[in-house]
């Protein structure tokens, strides 16, 4: 298979094969930074659960924190809107 990978070495110049080495690495770090702090994360929800806190809940509040305040507003309001039309509220 060697073989068949060095006639493609020549479609790249050294510079432009630098470049896409060193991006590829740059993703592939940020990838395992990425399964770390999800890991992390993970163990914040479990300590939260652990103190009694609701994690499902916890989740949407930061969720909805990330959303500007107007238009989780709106989203509210039309929410409000539609169960009123069919009778849940």
């Amino acid at each position: 298979m060697a073989d068949d990978a060095a006639p493609h070495a020549d479609v790249l110049n050294s510079t432009a094969q630098g470049q896409l080495k060193s991006i590829i690495d740059r993703v592939e770090r940020l990838e395992v930074e990425k399964t770390e702090i999800a890991e992390q994360i993970k163990e914040v929800y479990a300590e939260a659960k652990g103190n009694g806190f609701d994690v499902k809940i916890l989740r949407k509040v930061v969720r909805l924190r990330k959303t500007d305040r107007a238009k989780r507003q709106e989203e509210d309001a039309i929410l409000d809107l539609y169960l009123s039309a069919i009778g849940e509220i």
